[in-house]
């Protein structure tokens, strides 16, 4: 970033600095969540609710590879903020080169494996009898634009880094209209059904990806050069441990699907729902979810090169104002969608197929149910990535980790040897709870510790100039 730039991290209002980097931000994870969820819209409309389950099924595999691209790209764009309040060139521009060499060989090696393993993919995520063929139909093509996804997504979060959020924003919404295009033409007027989902959503990702490679060349504040890409275990040290939160935060999406839909099927198919209707459902549901978590997480992580520099550049009371505008934010956010998962769950679901009965009364049961205190989860998700952007990765991991492996995996377990296939449904607002706790211990800490920083700063600028 020039010297103009930096000043206006550090002296423009909180506000304004908020959307102008927020929101395109937010922009970009709602597109990328956005791809799997178009498809089930038109899938659902074409084919019906075991196609929309299958989908369910295969989501954990995208899921999985945003979880490694957002690793690499967001510790990257946190570690570039910090090098660029330090003003470390020389280690930004490693830091860049080294995160696109592991983008695009990771990219390659997850395709393979999940080629590989297929069957045991499908069938761990909760493949049932009735939608297997269509999940392995949507999985053989989906596969090969992974590579694409990872790089796109992993080049967003660097290029919003650089100082160009809109143009994140504007590569990443041409993926996604292309695949808007695409879907009802190769479904509907193509008549290829779930293959013609999977090849209108990769056409999309590679765009992204092609669009992300060609801003490198012209970026801001990088310059690559042939040794930038050599990797180095010191720069990878440095940058990878600050994107694990950004992992966590994915892929604990997966685990808890993987957990659900297995569980899902097992007490669904003693229940009056039997298996295909909660498995669809709660499918459903996590994607809405994750729209609403992509707003949190883009609100916090939009800002980061605003709080990587300023905290870099020893602002501490601006970080501080930063913290809290972000969790108000983030608190209204959570309230908006509260209101609408509780007043219009039918409303919400029938966007993805028209359906009836016991359908529709298990969505409603589920929209009220799982997501009753998504307010805190949107609190603990902002907390969560703010702390990744201070250079705290053990901090941010731990906020994660409790929530979505230590509460809301066993809670989804063990609710449902008591109270049948509703009891998997209570686990997420009683790990909001528990985890909330923990949010508001380490938020404390850190605010603390930022004013001890701000005075400890102040002192130090009045004995100059007494000097």
């Amino acid at each position: 970033m020039n010297q103009n730039t930096n000043r206006y991290l550090a002296e423009e209002k909180i506000g304004k600095l908020l959307l102008k980097f927020s929101i395109p931000c937010i922009m970009s994870l709602l597109v990328s969540a956005l791809y799997n969820i178009v498809d089930q819209i038109f899938i659902g409309r074409g084919i019906g609710y075991l196609g929309n389950g299958a989908t369910n099924v295969v989501f954990p595999i995208t899921v999985i590879s945003l979880a490694v691209a957002l690793m690499i790209g967001d510790g990257c764009a946190a570690f570039l903020s910090l090098c660029q309040g330090k003003k470390d060139l020389k280690s930004a521009n490693k830091s860049v080169g080294n995160a696109l060499t592991l983008l695009g060989v990771i990219g390659i090696v997850m395709t393979a494996l999940f080629a590989i393993f297929k069957s045991q993919i499908l069938l761990a995520f909760g493949a049932t009898e009735n939608n297997f063929a269509y999940a392995s139909e949507y999985f053989n093509f989906i596969i090969m634009g992974i590579p694409f996804f990872v790089v796109g997504n992993g080049l967003n979060s660097i290029i919003r880094a650089d100082g160009s959020p809109k143009f994140a924003m504007i590569t990443t919404l041409l993926g996604c209209i292309i695949n808007v295009i695409l879907d009802p033409v190769a479904i509907f007027a193509l008549g290829w059904g779930m293959r013609g989902a999977a090849l209108a959503t990769i056409t999309g990702q590679i765009v992204t990806a092609i669009c992300g490679l060609v801003y490198l060349t012209k970026a801001k504040s990088v310059k690559l050069g042939l040794r930038s890409f050599m990797p180095s275990l010191d720069i990878i040290g440095k940058f990878l441990p600050l994107g694990i939160s950004s992992f966590l935060t994915q892929i604990s999406i997966v685990v808890i699907m993987g957990v659900m839909n297995n569980i899902l099927v097992k007490y669904g198919a003693m229940s009056k729902y039997g298996a295909d209707i909660p498995l669809t459902v709660v499918g459903i549901v996590m994607k809405v979810f994750q729209i609403v978590v992509s707003i949190c997480i883009g609100i916090a992580a939009g800002s980061q090169p605003v709080i990587g520099y300023n905290y870099g550049a020893g602002e501490y009371k601006r970080v501080r104002e930063l913290f809290l505008t972000i969790v108000k934010a983030e608190a209204i956010v959570g309230l908006v969608a509260l209101i609408l998962f509780e007043a219009f769950p039918l409303q919400i679901t029938a966007i993805f197929g028209s359906e009836d009965g016991l359908y529709n009364e298990f969505a409603v049961l589920s929209f009220r149910l799982f997501l009753s205190m998504i307010v805190l989860t949107c609190i603990q998700k902002s907390v969560s990535v703010f702390l990744q952007a201070l250079g705290k990765p053990v901090m941010s991991m731990g906020l994660s980790l409790l929530r979505e492996f230590v509460l809301s995996v066993p809670l989804a377990i063990v609710l449902p040897m008591f109270f049948g296939v509703e009891g998997a449904l209570y686990s997420a607002p009683i790990a909001d709870i528990g985890s909330m706790i923990a949010v508001i211990v380490m938020s404390a800490i850190m605010l603390k510790e930022l004013k001890e920083k701000e005075e400890s700063s102040l002192q130090f600028v009045k004995a100059e100039e007494a000097a």
